[in-house]
């Protein structure tokens, strides 16, 4: 066996304990804080509509003195877009609702729809990192946020809360049928109060889930909703290269945890990795902090099986969850 020096131990031993720490503070100081503009396109409206932009925000997990944050957010309304999707956990303090609402400056003169998440309703508390790895850990709940304030906020300046309701809207000459829960993390989703087919009249339907748990969206994809938006797992927050993100915090698999993917035979799902993080963990590593600007366009037709050069159908293109 090889036989190592004391000296060689600790040098090993000091480089190693210098990595971490050099780790720690690359993802504390430097990557929380480098927000990224994800873009992405997406075949889900019918052929020949006109293109559509929707900028999805999620998870800011506001405090009032984040004053990077909230100037990169002001920014975010340069990009015009023509609906904005907001799936929660906006607040981590009692004090964040103005900050929110003035980083969102005029994305709130936009048409946009919201759910919130359980931060929007209770401040994060300090916790083990290594429950994330448990499903089932005991929730433990900080003090009340004020999610009232925030929600007259939205929808004072036309934003459409779609917990747990079904709205229809026309966008850039698009009609919309949507509707959404609330935080199934929670456990407080009741889809059965928007359950059903979406208005057969739309040209494209959108729901809303806070955390992506596969419950909630085995139901909007059996009632036949084109695009699901969901925000909760920071795009696992901390990520291997390599390997990607350790926990998703949720019930969906490690390989949808950000990012666009299908979710049965015909939905398309979009979890945001979220623009910031509890006070209690604030790092992300290979995992930077992101809004997304999704471009939908038209699908191409449907291929009979015998045109498909394949021999396959369109079911069996399908990607299965």
């Amino acid at each position: 066996m090889p036989v190592f020096s004391t000296s060689a131990l600790s040098r090993a031993a000091l480089g190693a304990a210098g990595a971490a720490v050099a780790g720690i503070g690359y993802a504390t100081l430097i990557e929380r804080n480098a927000f990224t503009l994800r873009e992405a396109t997406l075949p889900v409206l019918e052929p020949g509509k006109p293109s559509l932009r929707v900028l999805h925000i999620s998870d800011l997990h506001m405090m009032p003195g984040q004053q990077l944050k909230q100037a990169w957010l002001r920014e975010l309304d340069r990009l015009e877009p023509d609906l904005v999707v907001n799936t929660g956990d906006n607040l981590s303090h009692q004090k964040s609702v103005p900050a929110v609402v003035q980083s969102l400056g005029g994305l709130l003169a936009r048409p946009g729809i919201f759910v919130f998440g359980s931060n929007d309703y209770f401040a994060p508390v300090p916790k083990n990192p290594l429950k994330y790895f448990k499903k089932d850990h005991k929730r433990v709940f900080g003090d009340p946020l004020p999610w009232q304030d925030l929600r007259a906020a939205f929808t004072e300046r036309g934003w459409l809360d779609l917990t747990h309701v079904r709205r229809d809207l026309e966008v850039a000459g698009v009609k919309i049928s949507t509707a959404g829960v609330d935080d199934p993390h929670l456990k407080r989703d009741r889809y059965d109060t928007v359950a059903g087919a979406p208005n057969p009249l739309a040209d494209l339907s959108i729901g809303l889930t806070h955390s992506p748990e596969p419950r909630v969206l085995d139901r909007f994809a059996a009632d036949g909703y084109d695009l699901v938006l969901a925000g909760h797992t920071h795009g696992g927050q901390l990520c291997l290269p390599g390997f990607g993100a350790l926990v998703t915090n949720c019930g969906i698999d490690r390989a949808r945890v950000k990012g666009a993917s299908r979710w049965g035979a015909h939905t398309r799902l979009h979890v945001s990795a979220g623009l910031g993080t509890s006070p209690w963990a604030p790092y992300r590593f290979c995992c930077r902090p992101e809004a997304t600007l999704l471009t939908l366009v038209g699908a191409p037709p449907k291929k009979p099986a015998a045109e498909s050069g394949r021999g396959r159908t369109a079911s069996s293109e399908a990607v299965a969850r």
